[in-house]
């Protein structure tokens, strides 16, 4: 056994004062909890946690929520899923899907006929639309306003409800034809017996896996929050070296030390942790729309998950208590309670982690698919999270150096700053923390989103000079007789044609009448000939469907090749397809009618939609790096007014201070913004090589540096100014 030392005995003697019983536990709780709400360092250190506290809390309930939201997603997409048969006379309904699109957001359609009585409609449906009906979810009813979607199908009947939807936000529609499918058209058809079994349709098409949505979150949110966490428990003040230094002298341990940190702590966490329950209150009453997304939160899946919300406020909760209580260790003389944050030099450790972090980054290139990706999120989270002490070992070095020179020339400002430097990285690193991680998340958002696609950057570009003024009709129930009706149904001015492609040769043969023909400059030749024309719809209908275009008067009605063919109708004026569509919807069900590029337009509006989450994630996660860098720039102030005080006395003047500041925080901080901007443009390139998509705006990048170096200097002038104040109103006291 070893030998029990004399101060553990005292310590273990029933009349120790620290060998009360609860009543000790009480009275350093109280002591705590005291010590929280005193001078300026604790009252900026109470508001900090608060802070930290409810981010942390809102990052675990995010992941709950997003995993309670995925669960009635696929619940919901299973019940309503039609169960196929190759029994016809098992069928209880015929079951068809097709695809739309309302503002380059694509939605489904889904046409069904009910053929036995009796038999249950959909989820979501109070009962079967009537022939020439359809029931719209309430989202595509009103974003499509503008678009008549109400009557592009048939006879609007009424709206979806919420249990026929994976979520409120989700464009659906439900149409019975006005007559029931011929023989031939029912061909296209499902036989389904009932719905309750799962089918890919709709809004799931659309959507991420729930690990890539949990992975964003955690490394754009979550890393932000723990950093912000990490500060606010790490912001230091006087009375707490004392307070360490009493308990030290009466005898107590690291335990007694964490009781009086969890009094200290625990009312702040527990305010930020209830101010998270706000939010969530309302998103469990209606429905939330969460921007920039636009999607609407399902009120009923959070309130099913109530007893999964409320374990992870009560985890965030003891998760960030026992951060703050860990990470307020003290050295083992006892003499300090300050973090131990490093104060000689920076452990090695993270320079590894660093490096670990790029190599993590470099592999991932040779990991395809999903799995690389993970790879190259979890090495960019190890990379910005240390890479502030990479560059604060570069500042420590230089600080060496300025110091020394200081000393030669009889600066004291760069003498004093940069000693700080020396003595002090762990400032530094909190402050460069917010700093890096922010152009890092700036840079990274900013190549998500630009990665439109060739395609679709000429879609959109066409689109702007051509508008709807040509649109592509496709059906394989397209005949003669239907082509004639709807010709003239059409709005004034449209004129159709027939499409015929030949891939092989890279080619299409337009046919139409000879008032169609001269429409658009063109001669009424009676065999096949190249195309001559520089109407503007002419060169879209080449770009699009063929390189070499042909051009023939049709006979006397339009035909379509059933493999390679469709209309296309062209109009004076753009603003006409609406009435296009609906024209088309009532003679053929499950038509396809679209302008050129618009399926790539629809992919990119996705995407697009996608990356806002990322716009999301990244957004909240760069707010509470401005937090934390704000809220460790206070704390510094405060400790530096109170250092830089007494200089006054031996200078005689302000500058100093300014020069001090100088040294010890601008100057590091501008190196440690350089670095950032470096390594940030070699992974966002690295990144669009990888992918090889996306594009990097220098920008982006550049705008995001000269931000950062404004708050640098913005650091440096207010801890000037700040010391100068405190330096007025000092007197020396018998401390």
């Amino acid at each position: 056994m070893s030998e029990v030392t004399e101060e553990q005995r005292q310590v273990n003697s029933p009349a120790h004062p620290l060998r009360q019983g609860g009543r000790l536990w009480r009275q350093l709780l109280r002591v705590g909890f005291a010590a929280g709400r005193g001078r300026p360092g604790d009252r900026l250190r109470f508001w900090a946690l608060i802070a930290a506290a409810a981010a942390i809390a809102l990052v675990s309930v995010g992941m709950v929520v997003a995993s309670a939201t995925y669960d009635g997603r696929a619940a919901r997409n299973q019940a309503r899923g039609p169960i196929i048969t190759d029994r016809q006379q098992d069928a209880v309904a015929l079951w068809r899907e097709t695809f739309d699109a309302v503002g380059e957001v694509q939605h489904t359609v889904v046409y069904i006929e009910p053929v036995k009585p009796g038999a249950q409609p959909p989820p979501g449906l109070v009962r079967w639309p009537a022939p020439g009906e359809v029931m719209l979810s309430p989202e595509l009813a009103h974003q499509g306003k503008s678009e008549q979607i109400t009557s592009r199908y048939g006879s609007y009947a009424g709206s979806i409800a919420k249990a026929g939807l994976v979520s409120p936000s989700e464009r659906l529609a439900y149409v019975r034809p006005s007559k029931p499918p011929t023989t031939r058209e029912s061909e296209s058809w499902f036989y389904t017996t009932g719905f309750g079994q799962s089918y890919p349709m709709g809004e799931i098409l659309y959507g991420r896996p729930l690990s890539q949505l949990l992975l964003a979150l955690g490394a754009m949110t979550g890393v932000p929050a723990v950093a912000l966490l990490v500060v606010a428990s790490r912001i230091g003040s006087s009375t707490r070296d004392r307070r360490s230094s009493l308990l030290q002298a009466l005898g107590g341990s690291w335990w007694h030390r964490a009781v009086v940190n969890t009094g200290e702590a625990a009312l702040p966490i527990a305010a930020g942790t209830a101010l998270a329950t706000v939010p969530l209150v309302a998103a469990s009453t209606i429905d939330l729309r969460i921007p920039p997304t636009g999607y609407l939160l399902n009120s009923d899946d959070l309130r099913s998950a109530g007893p999964m919300l409320a374990i992870a406020l009560m985890v965030s909760f003891a998760i960030s208590l026992a951060m703050v209580v860990v990470l307020h260790r003290v050295d083992r003389s006892g003499a300090t309670t300050r973090p131990r944050s490093f104060s000689s030099k920076v452990p090695r450790w993270r320079l590894v982690g660093c490096g670990l972090g790029v190599a993590a980054v470099v592999c991932s290139q040779y990991v395809r698919g999903v799995p690389g990706l993970v790879v190259f999120a979890i090495g960019t989270v190890v990379m910005w999270a240390l890479l502030p002490s990479v560059a604060v070992t570069a500042c420590r070095g230089l600080g060496g150096v300025i110091a020394e020179r200081g000393f030669r020339t009889g600066h004291p400002g760069a003498l004093i700053g940069g000693r700080w430097t020396v003595a002090h990285p762990g400032v530094i690193v909190r402050l460069a923390l917010a700093m890096v991680i922010g152009i890092g998340l700036v840079s990274q958002i900013q190549v998500w989103n630009s990665r439109l696609g060739e395609k679709a950057a000429v879609a959109r570009s066409a689109e702007a000079r051509l508008g709807d003024r040509v649109v592509s009709v496709q059906s394989r129930d397209l005949t003669p007789s239907v082509i004639g009706d709807l010709s003239r149904s059409l709005p004034a001015g449209s004129h159709v044609f027939a499409l015929k492609s030949f891939p092989e040769r890279q080619s299409v043969l337009l046919q139409g009448t000879c008032p169609a023909l001269r429409s658009l400059s063109l001669p009424c030749p009676a065999k096949p000939e190249k195309a001559s024309s520089v109407d503007i719809r002419i060169s879209a209908i080449t770009s699009w469907y063929g390189r070499s275009l042909q051009t023939q008067v049709a006979p006397s009605q339009l035909a379509l090749d059933e493999l390679n063919g469709s209309l296309i109708v062209v109009t004076e004026t753009p603003g006409q397809q609406a009435e296009i569509e609906e024209a088309a919807y009532a003679l053929v069900p499950a038509v396809n009618v679209e302008s050129p590029g618009e399926t790539w337009l629809v992919g990119a509006a996705n995407k697009d939609r996608m990356n806002n989450w990322t716009l999301l994630f990244g957004s909240l996660g760069l707010a509470l790096l401005l937090l934390t860098a704000a809220i460790s720039a206070g704390a510094e102030f405060v400790r530096i007014r109170h250092v830089l005080a007494p200089l006054s006395v031996l200078t005689g003047s302000h500058s100093i201070f300014r020069s001090v500041v100088f040294w010890h925080l601008t100057l590091p901080l501008l190196i440690s913004t350089l670095i950032a901007t470096i390594v940030t443009a070699w992974h966002s390139l690295f990144f669009i090589a990888m992918v090889q998509e996306g594009r990097f705006s220098w920008g982006v990048l550049g705008a995001a540096a000269i931000g950062c170096t404004l708050l640098t200097i913005s650091v440096g002038f207010l801890g000037g100014r700040t010391a100068i104040r405190a330096a007025r109103q000092w007197r020396p006291t018998a401390d």
